[in-house]
């Protein structure tokens, strides 16, 4: 049994609850309700076609059940990067406007200095402010204050930014195992050292999961009346591989195909769901399976990341249990997505003459103190002082690997589009969007593809229209930057989402506008092109020298857009100051 917080005394109060509640008719529930309470969940380094709703062949049996009883949309886009990703998500702006326009270093200028900034407004502070309890679990990556010395430079730390608990990490990437920066509220903890939480086997996709649950069961118990607002942020399926090998198990055998058989059964089962037009072809195969030189450990690779989803979306069904249990199911509008596309990043994959690197025997190594805190993205051991292992051929999975699934998964990912994280081809900013709210989608919706293009900005004002909040103009005694998104809910209906300017990207150098149904995109130091994603979304057909002038048409609108948004000057990513 999966241990976690809450009490049994706790569970049985919530289920007689629950007993009563669903025991009324939906809409009296659902009117007796009041404001719905609101959760956000994002994975990491996900491509478009993992998901099974979306056309993959990995078990996510939860997700799919709440695309099958909400809505998909299916052109919704992120930033193709974790956290500027994370501060256009939180805020409602473009991640220049919020201060992370690259990563998590200052490089001189507003739109890069790696900390979200107080022009910006958090989706939990507006939230928090409208008498909503706010929670997260998971993966923040929106600071450079990772260890800080005092605690004011806790300053950008969750509970700092209008949450009101937190468990999860500070940095963007590090073990399944033995998490790196791992806090509870505001404190730097170890998996060992932390008496609210004790499980058998610690993995931390279970822990962000398992410590959600608690949140929500101790708010349900504690006879506080305000809808909440979670925020739940996987690291799956980010780099290493790290998965339980129960998990892996259940994908022995499924990849021995290889790339080009996943991507061929991904791609016609996306068409038959309705995803994909069936004029639009597949982007080229980025590597062929004839030419892998360890087909074992490629195999491995993709065993594992399938196992690190399949992880993830059961950690969601407890959620979505604990919900059930309350009676809240209902009235709590779940929103799912993915950071960027699929990660085709070399990590742990070099040394390919070496011979992979075997497990020891025993740990060469002293363990590490229960308290010992760690923050190591790569670390140096185990804490039971196993060395950590890594180059070409090293089987992924256990706490002392730390591997990527390469760029031939990461193709597969995201099929059936070009590029990855990183770029602003459809590959690197394509994400699943699934809504679920029974009491705000009517039955006659549910299960519909949404066609309009949507992007992380309207997560926020969606938000502050569910929870009927005022978006602020000043927020202790800064002027906040007006929201850029426009709200969804207008589709719960079936109704169209009205957007009066384009959505824009740049990250990188790579950068690009959508307007409608054409896209102008560009590789840093590269010139325009421009597609018609109506007839070619995967990017295949380039019009430029054919449409000069609406070329020039959408390069002035994104030109005026990294004037206003603190994308300029272009390249500023590059030198740090």
């Amino acid at each position: 049994m999966r241990p976690t917080i809450s009490a049994a005394w706790i569970h049985a109060l919530l289920a007689l609850s629950a007993s009563m509640v669903w025991g009324m008719p939906q809409a009296v529930a659902a009117k007796e309700a009041g404001r719905p309470n609101v959760i956000v969940i994002m994975a990491d380094d996900m491509g478009f076609s993992d998901i099974g709703c979306f056309g993959g062949e990995i078990q996510t049996p939860v997700l799919d059940g709440l695309a099958a009883n909400g809505l998909r949309f299916t052109q919704f886009y992120n930033t193709a990067r974790c956290c500027p990703t994370r501060a256009s998500l939180l805020t409602g702006l473009y991640p220049h406007q919020a201060g992370i326009g690259h990563m998590m270093d200052d490089r001189g200028y507003d739109g890069y200095r790696g900390d979200l900034n107080r022009e910006s407004v958090t989706i939990a502070e507006v939230l928090h402010d409208a008498d909503y309890a706010t929670f997260a679990s998971g993966k923040w990556h929106v600071t450079k204050k990772v260890r800080p010395e005092e605690d004011h430079q806790k300053h950008n730390w969750p509970l700092q930014r209008g949450f009101e608990r937190f468990y999860g990490t500070i940095h963007g990437a590090g073990s399944f195992f033995d998490p790196n920066s791992l806090t509870r509220d505001n404190t730097l903890i170890s998996p060992e050292s932390d008496p609210h939480y004790t499980p058998e086997t610690y993995y931390y996709t279970d822990a962000i999961g398992d410590n959600a649950v608690s949140f929500v069961a101790e708010h349900a118990s504690s006879g506080d009346e305000r809808p909440f607002f979670l925020y739940l942020t996987y690291t799956a399926a980010h780099w290493p591989m790290h998965a339980l090998e129960e998990d892996v198990a259940r994908y022995q055998g499924m990849y021995d195909d290889g790339f080009g058989a996943i991507r061929d059964a991904r791609l016609a089962k996306a068409r038959s769901l309705g995803l994909l037009d069936a004029d639009w072809a597949m982007s080229p195969q980025a590597v062929e399976w004839d030419s892998v030189g360890d087909k074992a450990f490629e195999i491995r690779c993709m065993e594992v990341y399938a196992a690190m989803v399949d992880a993830m979306d059961r950690s969601i069904g407890r959620l979505v249990d604990e919900l059930r249990r309350q009676g809240t199911l209902d009235n709590t509008v779940i929103f799912y997505l993915q950071d960027n596309g699929g990660c085709a990043e070399g990590m742990g994959r070099g040394n390919r003459k070496q011979p992979a690197q075997a497990r020891l025997a025993s740990p060469s190594l002293p363990p590490m103190a229960a308290d010992a805190l760690q923050f190591d993205m790569i670390p140096k051991q185990t804490r039971d002082g196993y060395p950590m292992r890594q180059g070409y051929g090293v089987m992924p999975g256990g706490a002392d690997t730390y591997i990527g699934y390469g760029e031939g998964w990461a193709n597969v990912s995201n099929t059936p589009f070009r590029e990855y994280k990183h770029w602003v081809h459809e590959g690197g900013i394509s994400t699943p969007l699934i809504v679920h709210w029974p009491a705000g989608i009517a039955e006659e919706h549910r299960g519909h593809l949404v066609q309009t293009p949507g992007h992380l900005i309207d997560i926020m004002a969606t938000c502050v229209d569910l929870a009927g909040a005022d978006y602020p103009r000043m927020r202790e005694g800064h002027t906040i930057k007006p929201a850029e998104g426009v709200s969804l809910t207008p589709a719960f209906s079936g109704q169209s989402v009205q957007r009066g300017t384009p959505i824009f990207w740049e990250h990188e150098g790579n950068r690009a506008i959508r307007d409608g149904r054409w896209k102008l995109v560009a590789k840093e130091g590269r010139p325009w092109e421009l597609y018609d994603l109506k007839d070619d979304r995967t990017e295949l057909h380039d019009l430029a020298a054919e449409m000069p002038e609406k070329v020039k048409q959408l390069a002035d609108a994104w030109d005026a857009y990294a004037e206003r948004a603190d994308v300029l000057p272009l390249g500023a990513w590059r030198a740090k100051r």
